[in-house]
């Protein structure tokens, strides 16, 4: 059998206009993405909008859905399809469908950034294995500024004495359904590798916010809120003896999610295949 072509990552110039694929652009995600990538005109181009089978969207023009008038590209099902279309892929779908989008974006050699949360923690070592082949960036958050939380985070928990203990703080809207977010998962595997704990371990704990007695020397706590229309917080708490630090992050609008999505996918189609962080996009790697 012939040997698979590599794909070629864009070189990209003023010139060139990068298209986009957006799966779930009939959610609220979908169709921020498609009103960030409005605003970079010159650069970047939505060529193709994918949603489920049983999406309502299916058949409307996805610049109707965002509310920036037709732009002469319907919401289909056909990935495959829409992947001819393209040059990089957005997906903020379903957790339930990220490793099939994964397989039929790794078929296709198309960049892939995955921005949706919640998917099986399982699926790591098949991100690994899809990175051989693809540019692939799986951000729990394409925010600029809670990249750099997160990077602060690890700095801290290395910096700072054992004696501090960790608690990461998130509130979200109530219908966000995985608890604790993605967003907070990264930051408690952060604080794990700054401090040197067991990152399974202090991810497995996450799973439960109860706690019955004293907490212990290496656990990392959690606590979620969901409640109205929280678009995202996040604070992550070391508690010493008399003095506390804290870091956090708020969002006031989802588009700086968008943005960033937009804008990193955009840095991704010039990338050669291999597994990326937003880290890697902003240029700031604190990660030994």
């Amino acid at each position: 059998m012939p040997a698979p072509i590599e794909p070629q990552p864009l070189r990209l110039t003023a010139r060139v206009i990068v298209n986009v694929v957006i799966i779930g652009a009939g959610g609220r995600m979908g169709c921020a993405v498609v009103r960030a990538i409005a605003e970079l005109p010159e650069r970047l181009r939505v060529s193709g909008a994918v949603a489920a089978t049983t999406s309502k969207a299916l058949g409307r023009d996805c610049g109707e859905l965002a509310g920036i008038g037709n732009i002469d590209v319907p919401v289909t099902d056909d990935l495959a399809a829409a992947l001819a279309r393209g040059d990089v892929v957005i997906d903020f779908s379903q957790p339930h469908a990220t490793q099939s989008i994964l397989a039929v974006c790794r078929a296709a050699r198309k960049p892939l950034l995955i921005g949706t949360t919640g998917y099986d923690p399982g699926l790591a070592s098949v991100f690994d294995e899809a990175a051989r082949e693809i540019p692939l960036l799986v951000a729990p958050n394409t925010s600029v500024g809670v990249t750099l939380l997160i990077e602060l985070t690890r700095l801290a928990a290395r910096a700072l004495p054992a004696g501090f203990d960790i608690e990461i703080i998130e509130a979200h809207h109530r219908m966000k359904r995985d608890a604790p977010s993605g967003t907070a998962l990264a930051l408690g595997r952060a604080a794990a590798q700054g401090r040197g704990l067991d990152e399974a371990r202090v991810l497995r704990a996450a799973s439960t916010t109860a706690r019955n007695g004293e907490r212990h020397d290496d656990e990392i706590g959690f606590c979620v809120v969901r409640g109205g229309d929280i678009v995202g917080e996040h604070t992550v708490l070391f508690a010493g003896a008399g003095e506390q630090v804290s870091l956090g992050h708020r969002a006031s609008d989802r588009a700086i999610f968008a943005r960033g999505a937009a804008r990193a996918a955009l840095w991704l189609a010039a990338q050669a295949p291999g597994r990326y962080f937003m880290r890697d996009f902003i240029g700031l790697k604190t990660e030994t």
